[in-house]
């Protein structure tokens, strides 16, 4: 297995002159860099998120894992959608001046995901070829809908949903047909047994490191379609 790098950190400029934190793990011979946001509730260093930049370097793909400014100053609530959009976008634009030869893959979990699909909704993210949830927050938990997935008509660019079967944020009666609404832009990959978080419970013979490895392998193939075909 080739030797991972340590995440370096990077400091990213907003428009208004705040910066947040980022953390840039670069890979051996990278072919892509996924700009990974994080969830509502942790933020970039969370163990869910470095095991998922550990092994993404292990299968050649670079990731830059950054904070929204809430996260950044110790906040639980997280940033209205406007001031969200900015961060992504800045760490999009920080990605591509780090690393300014991999095509970019951007998305991330959850909160994060959803954020940066806004985003590119309401204007293309520069350089960025296709997005990636780690389990998209289509409604609520006990509150279905598909009311959050209204924005995704307007992503012209594929997108990648990895979510588990028993996730209470997207239910598979409402996951299942916005991602067939959305056609051949949109692939869902279902992870049986694995709730919002990716854990599976120790009855089902499953792991959650096995569930992220799975996830990851995913991901990887799904981003190599994208980049041999832009």
């Amino acid at each position: 297995m080739p030797t991972i790098s340590q995440a370096k950190p990077v400091s990213i400029a907003l428009d208004d002159g705040a910066h947040v934190s980022g953390l840039l793990q670069a890979a051996p011979d990278a072919r892509a860099c996924y700009v990974l946001a994080h969830g509502a509730g942790a933020g970039m260093t969370h163990p869910f998120m470095a095991a998922a930049a550990t092994g993404l370097a292990e299968r050649g793909i670079a990731t830059h894992r950054y904070q929204f400014l809430y996260m950044e100053r110790g906040s639980k609530r997280p940033d209205p959608p406007k001031l969200a959009h900015a961060a992504v976008r800045a760490a999009i634009a920080e990605a591509a001046r780090q690393m300014p030869k991999l095509p970019l893959i951007a998305g991330g979990k959850s909160f994060g995901g959803r954020m940066t699909s806004q985003a590119q909704a309401a204007a293309p993210l520069p350089g960025v070829c296709g997005l990636a949830f780690l389990g998209f927050p289509l409604h609520p938990a006990k509150q279905p809908s598909s009311e959050r997935a209204k924005h995704l008509a307007d992503v012209l660019v594929p997108m990648l949903f990895l979510q588990g079967t028993r996730d209470a944020l997207a239910m598979l009666d409402q996951i299942e047909p916005v991602c067939a609404a959305l056609g051949s832009l949109a692939t869902l990959k279902l992870f049986d047994g694995a709730d919002h978080s990716f854990h599976v419970p120790a009855r089902s013979g499953r792991t959650d490191a096995g569930i992220m490895s799975d996830m990851l392998d995913a991901f990887a193939d799904w981003m190599d379609e994208v980049i041999a075909n832009p």
